[in-house]
């Protein structure tokens, strides 16, 4: 349990330090954990509609902040390239999440052109319906991807680093609420980028 702690500590402050010094990142990161909570309080009351929650708006604006207004050149702060955090990165890197990311926006189209997905489901005679099985499919997405991605860092890096990865992804909406409450604040001052003053050790 001690190594799986340290292990999941270890894996929170790498992702912190090395992909969120945006302040937009983070804020955008508050958003999409607090839109995680409500589709977590949803899956005991309607699956699909959690997931619609869950990919539209919490997966939408994380990747966003990733995707669009993260920096993506040499990291002064952590004497990295991109290219080196890209390839050591526990989880889904940015090549990754585009593949993801293009069987999410997949899903919906293949129910729409195939009905019943050849047999697989009840095909859908109505919009309610037909969100409910773009519902279940996401959800469906997203546990896959969890645990792809869970074993497939069993295989290369061990069980506790898999563990560790699988329990972050699964708490980082509450963390995350914790960790990113003040980016907004930060960003109205004019605070384009977070100092990082915490990971270099300077005070100013």
């Amino acid at each position: 349990m001690k190594r799986l702690l340290a292990e999941l500590k270890t894996q929170r402050w790498d992702d912190h330090r090395l992909y969120h010094h945006c302040r937009i990142n983070q804020s955008l990161h508050l958003i999409s954990a607090l839109a995680f909570l409500v589709a977590y309080a949803m899956l005991f009351i309607e699956p699909a509609y959690a997931a619609l929650i869950a990919w539209c708006i919490s997966m939408t604006t994380r990747q966003a902040g990733h995707f669009f207004f993260e920096p993506r050149g040499y990291d002064q702060v952590n004497d990295m390239s991109d290219e080196y955090k890209e390839a050591i990165k526990v989880g889904y890197n940015i090549q990754r999440k585009i593949v993801l990311m293009s069987i999410w926006l997949a899903v919906p189209l293949v129910l729409w052109l195939m009905p019943g997905v050849l047999g697989l489901l009840e095909p859908a005679t109505n919009t309610h319906e037909y969100l409910k099985d773009v519902g279940i499919a996401w959800l469906a997405l997203g546990v896959a991807g969890l645990l792809f991605r869970t074993l497939q860092l069993a295989a290369t890096q061990g069980g506790i680093k898999a563990l560790a990865w699988a329990t972050k992804i699964l708490t980082d909406p509450f963390h995350d609420v914790w960790l990113y409450h003040k980016a907004p604040l930060a960003l109205l001052r004019g605070e384009r980028f977070d100092p990082m003053l915490h990971v270099t050790g300077r005070t100013h």
